[in-house]
């Protein structure tokens, strides 16, 4: 340091803060040279610290803990949640298998379970005044002592190093739990194809949001929509037969759906006509002529429960088995357009809850049992019956049991979750692209998920807890795919591509196996998106059957 001192760089350095601070004392100096007379203190005051550093940084580990360091590096360290969601994006199966072996392994190697310390020990009692022990003089021990390893003796070391297994004979590179954690069974991942088996040409498919012209029947037959013709299709057999024309009435196909169980088939046209065939027999069993006002994009079953839901902003219940033309209940609880109907479970009385997604971003939850919420004759009821010309004006309009508000576009994907009673998943368009999952009981919303583009269909998937959704327009490059999610971790399983429109329309095949997807590109396409259930016990192909279907339980 005296070298430093004494050559030039020092002097200049002192130079300089002796400029600057002309109270501040030099580098090398020790005494007081402010201006105060009074005495100079016996002992040298402290020295001033200034923020001089070098150019090496030592950084002290001494408190440092590994094992408290990997969980943070692993966790992330407490983070502010964000309110902007970040789109998901497909997740690969495999990798994130080997992702969690690998985590698992670098957990066991880096921080492997702490060695068992012994007990410390024990502090003795101190002794009262009153007995002091005199001193004595120790007793002659061997400075060293020899003896075998030995179980009964505490002092010598647990560990025998005569054991064959013992890790300081293991060959292996990792530590014996990370082995078992190796050689441990791993489930078998399905992979998705990502290509269609099947491409039909679908002529005249009108790529409109609204409407609804693809369903496939529980007989296996597939019923599509194309202008004024509606065409069926078998899948055993790939025969195709036309079912109707309406070339001749100057009318337009806006929407078909079949019965739960059979080959009865309701078609819906832009005029507001309505039209119940048997399949079988390609005969038409009844027409509704004043059905609704305007178009009906939307249809559903409810065993013998025919629904329908109109531009006329109303959702009309006929009884097929009623020789009687007028809608036995009518519902208004849409401002505009009704472009989407479900209902939940396989049909039936007992189940009759009743979604409907409209034009004004609203979805409704109807109860027809009436036990909830009293239906009440209104004068908008009474006034679109007159108008309708159905002559019926003390037609009972229902209230919906709950009202969602939160989407904010058009809403048409509903599905009901067959796993989960009372659990709805629900769509939004362009200007919502979110999928929302709600509990009807509780009228709350459970979870919702940014998809990053227009939601067009939902559907869920009969052997496995997976969610099938259709896209159109995006906010990214991504659009027009089919995406499979994983509820209720909402996981993207996987992302099919390969239409170049809208994917306006999504049908599921009677075994669960197969969807078909339709877009205004004018193909069907086939995807084998779920695997096969074996008939043996209800186990899936590759791996355990779903715990969800409870009917295998059943002696």
């Amino acid at each position: 340091m005296s070298g430093l001192k004494n050559s030039p760089f020092g002097k200049r350095l002192r130079a300089s803060q002796k400029d600057a601070l002309d109270s501040t004392p030099s580098l090398d100096s020790r005494t007081n040279t402010s201006d105060s007379s009074g005495p100079e203190s016996p002992v040298d005051p402290p020295r001033i610290h200034r923020d001089y550093y070098g150019d090496r940084f030592v950084p002290n580990r001494d408190t440092g803990d590994i094992r408290a360091s990997y969980h943070l590096m692993e966790n992330g360290g407490p983070s502010t949640p964000s309110k902007k969601r970040i789109i998901p994006s497909e997740s690969d199966a495999k990798t994130e298998q080997a992702n969690a072996l690998f985590t698992s392994i670098l957990h066991s190697e880096v921080t492997p379970p702490s060695p068992q310390r012994s007990t410390s020990p024990t502090r003795q009692p101190v002794a009262s005044t009153s007995a002091v022990i005199p001193p004595t003089t120790p007793t002659r021990r061997r400075l060293f002592a020899y003896s075998s390893p030995s179980r009964s003796n505490p002092s010598t070391p647990s560990r025998r190093l005569n054991d064959p297994t013992d890790e300081a004979y293991s060959m292996s590179p990792v530590r014996a739990e990370s082995r078992r954690i190796l050689e441990s069974p791993r489930r078998q991942l399905r992979s998705v194809c990502k290509t269609p088996y099947r491409v039909l040409d679908a002529p005249e498919l009108a790529e409109d949001f609204y409407l609804n012209l693809v369903d496939w029947s529980s007989t296996n037959v597939l019923g599509v929509g194309l202008g004024s013709c509606v065409y069926l299709w078998t899948a055993h057999n790939a025969a195709v037969s036309k079912l109707c024309d309406l070339a001749e009435s100057r009318d337009s196909i806006s929407s078909v759906s079949w019965v739960q169980k059979g080959s009865t088939l309701a078609v819906g046209t832009l005029s507001g006509k309505l039209h119940v065939y048997d399949a079988h027999t390609l005969q038409l069993q009844r027409t509704y002529h004043q059905a609704h006002q305007q178009r009906i994009g939307a249809l559903a079953w409810n065993s013998h429960i025919l629904s329908s839901g109109s531009r006329d902003r109303m959702v009309h219940h006929r009884d097929v088995r009623d020789p009687s033309l007028n809608p036995f209940k009518r519902a208004q609880g849409h401002k505009q357009e009704v472009c989407g109907l479900k209902w939940s479970g396989d049909g039936g009385v007992q189940n009759a809850s009743l979604a409907s997604g409209g034009n004004d971003n609203k979805v409704c939850i109807w109860d027809l049992r009436g036990g909830k919420r009293p239906g009440v004759t209104t004068r908008a009821a009474s006034s679109s019956s007159s108008s309708s010309g159905t002559g019926d004006d003390t037609t009972p309009t229902e209230v919906p049991l709950w009202r969602f508000h939160e989407h904010t576009a058009a809403v048409k994907a509903l599905a009901w979750d067959p796993h989960v009673s009372g659990v709805l998943a629900t769509g939004g368009g362009t200007q919502d692209k979110h999928i929302r999952f709600w509990n009807t009981s509780t009228g709350t919303m459970l979870n919702e998920l940014d998809t990053g583009s227009q939601v067009c269909n939902l559907i869920w998937s009969r052997t496995s807890h997976e969610l099938v959704s259709t896209h159109g327009f995006s906010s990214t490059t991504a659009q027009n795919q089919i995406c499979i999610w994983k509820y209720p971790t909402l996981n993207m399983v996987a992302s099919l591509t390969g239409h170049t429109n809208r994917v306006l329309y999504l049908a599921m095949s009677p075994d669960g196996e197969t969807i078909v997807t339709g877009a205004g590109d004018e193909t069907l396409r086939f995807w084998n998106a779920f695997p096969k259930r074996d008939t043996t016990g209800g186990a899936l192909e590759g791996r355990e059957g779903s715990r969800l279907d409870y009917g295998r339980l059943i002696r």
